[in-house]
């Protein structure tokens, strides 16, 4: 495997209405988007799309990409007199839960899951890695899901949901793990054993295709990477690429250290952890990954950096990751921005204009 190891991104958005309420109009959006440089596609939601970056070599590269890829995309809403939303979950509230995709699948899993896919509309960021195999990318999982909940800690921007001060800082994370496929990966002794999970998952009717594989961090089915699910879609193009640009920096760098045993987090505290990320983001605490000491967020976020400074260094992403880094440290992530244009008027509506996409 080469030294920088390829990357890239898909954002899922909400598509709105002039007010800020969700719009059907997803599919009529996506088949209006021409797609010489970039890809998108419908999702289960008929009041979302979801946006693909090209395979990317570095941060800078990622973020120009999203950047333009966010703006076409907003500039083909706004002729339909719509917003583009970078919102894990719907500020305002709705008479009625959002319409289905048309597509037989998600027919399929409207039917079969009921109101867990009819209800609890929410948009992540998914980073996809390069690995050399799929056993390679099962013994990286075992060695990175401890760091899944900093990671959710850092990107959390779903504060609020219909109306509703949820209490939490992502509360798209508690939404999504309602499906009975989500959550944390166990630790898996093999690939073998990680495709005997899956199978079993799809005898009990949990999964009805491998597509509905919905841990934090799964062997992507479609291209040779490791994806992170773990994440909210991001206020900003440059939050998601540098939330890449870490995710890769924790890849290789387990890579290096494959030879060790993982770090050993029951799934049941790895799960309670995510929890407790979900809620307080980064105005909280956790469990550091690796000493077990509840830790304050901000500290973690550091921590990590230095753990994965040598891969970033070597990626090139390390002044990119740092300077990203510390304009949250200063403005917050997207929770904290969400909750402060909340408070300045008490208006939802100011909360729709901040994360509408231009």
């Amino acid at each position: 495997m080469e030294q920088i190891s390829t990357f890239g991104v898909e954002e899922e958005f909400l598509l709105v209405d002039d007010r800020g309420h969700l719009s059907d109009r997803g599919p009529e959006v996506v088949e209006a988007f021409d797609r010489p440089d970039g890809d998108v596609h419908r999702e289960l939601a008929r009041s979302q799309v979801e946006l693909a970056s090209e395979v990317c070599r570095g941060a800078g590269e990622l973020l120009d990409q999203l950047t333009h890829f966010r703006s076409r995309l907003a500039g083909e809403a706004a002729k339909r007199r719509l917003r583009l939303l970078a919102s894990a979950t719907p500020p305002l509230a709705e008479e009625h839960p959002p319409a289905l995709t048309p597509t037989p699948r998600y027919r399929r899993m409207g039917e079969h899951f009921g109101m867990i896919a009819r209800t609890g509309t929410t948009c992540g960021c998914h980073v996809h890695v390069k690995i050399p195999d799929r056993g390679t990318g099962v013994r990286i999982s075992n060695h990175v899901r401890p760091w899944l909940p900093v990671l959710l800690a850092l990107t959390a921007n779903s504060p609020f949901d219909s109306g509703h001060d949820t209490r939490y800082s992502s509360w798209r994370h508690v939404l999504w793990s309602r499906w009975p496929s989500a959550g944390p990966p166990p630790v898996f002794a093999s690939l073998d054993e990680y495709e005997s999970r899956v199978a079993a998952m799809l005898q009990s009717g949990a999964m009805l295709d491998r597509g509905m594989i919905y841990w934090d961090i799964r062997l992507s089915e479609k291209r040779p990477t490791l994806e992170f699910r773990i994440s909210d879609v991001a206020a900003t193009a440059r939050e998601a690429a540098t939330l890449a640009a870490v995710v890769r920096g924790l890849v290789l760098t387990a890579m290096s250290e494959l030879d060790a045993p993982p770090p050993p987090v029951p799934g049941e505290v790895l799960r309670a952890n995510l929890w407790r990320a979900a809620r307080d983001g980064l105005d909280g605490s956790a469990l550091h990954p690796e000493t077990g000491r509840l830790t304050p967020a901000p500290a973690l976020i550091s921590q990590l950096v230095e753990r994965i400074r040598g891969a970033l260094t070597g990626t090139g992403d390390l002044d990119f990751v740092v300077e990203s880094l510390a304009w949250v440290r200063e403005h917050g992530n997207g929770a904290q921005r969400q909750r402060r244009a909340y408070a300045a008027n008490e208006q939802l509506t100011d909360v729709v204009d901040l994360l509408s996409l231009r």
